[in-house]
């Protein structure tokens, strides 16, 4: 049984990834800032094979001991890691805040950058040829009002995922980010209707991206089918134009 770590397990996107990969029979290591029901009732379907820490990634300097020193020691190989955990920061330029631009950049670069490289290592001493998936969004790619500082995140995370696949490729390690469309979660809870109506208009589908849709695609980038893919940007969009 392969076993993958996952961040932002408890809600929207990370459960749907979480039950597409418990199904397809991997062993989950889901790590977020606080427990759902919905991820309660996860974990008594799938006992043994479902295993959480609560953790608030923002605390990067504590990354290391949490994590990778009980949670997922060394001794567990990890066969890939999904970087799904995201704090949003929706606001125009000119209202720039330094601590809340810190904050998303706590939990949605420094932590996933700090992970990767512990997930790498331990990919190295088990000699396993792992896959690390980056959940992107479309708003690096085509713009949006507010959105500047979210999607200035998310490029960031590409950036790394293509140098990181370059760099650790020989040793069979693959590294992906996933572009992902406007969805129905708590991320977008805050939008309005019309404002969703806008953004999924300038869709070729005309409607927002099926969480389904980008958690099948997070299972393939982590099998086997899949061995001849990195340093790709895949979009799951609904077709964003």
């Amino acid at each position: 049984m392969k076993n993958i770590l996952l961040t932002g397990i408890s809600r929207g996107l990370g459960l749907h990834i979480a039950e597409t990969l418990l199904t397809s029979g991997y062993s989950v290591y889901g790590v977020s800032r606080s427990q759902s029901p919905q991820l309660a009732t996860l974990q008594d379907q799938y006992s043994g094979q479902l295993h959480l820490q609560t953790f608030d990634l923002a605390q990067i300097t504590e990354i290391k001991s949490t994590l990778f020193e009980s949670f997922v020691p060394l001794d567990l190989p990890l066969s890939g890691f999904v970087n799904n955990a995201a704090l949003a920061y929706d606001d125009i330029i000119t209202n720039l805040n330094f601590d809340r631009l810190e904050a998303m950049y706590r939990v949605n670069v420094f932590a996933p950058l700090m992970i990767t490289k512990q997930v790498i290592r331990n990919m190295l001493l088990h000699q396993t040829r792992g896959s690390i998936v980056h959940i992107s969004s479309i708003s690096v790619h085509t713009g949006y009002k507010g959105l500047a500082m979210y999607a200035s995140g998310k490029g960031a995370l590409e950036a790394f995922s293509k140098n990181t696949a370059r760099e650790w490729g020989e040793r069979g390690i693959r590294s992906n980010c996933i572009v992902a469309g406007f969805m129905e979660t708590d991320m977008s809870s805050g939008l309005s209707e019309d404002q969703k109506n806008r953004i999924y208009k300038r869709t070729s589908l005309k409607q927002a991206t099926a969480p389904q849709s980008v958690a099948a695609m997070v299972e393939f980038l982590l099998s086997d089918q899949s061995a001849s893919i990195t340093g790709q940007n895949l979009f799951v969009d609904s077709g964003t134009i």
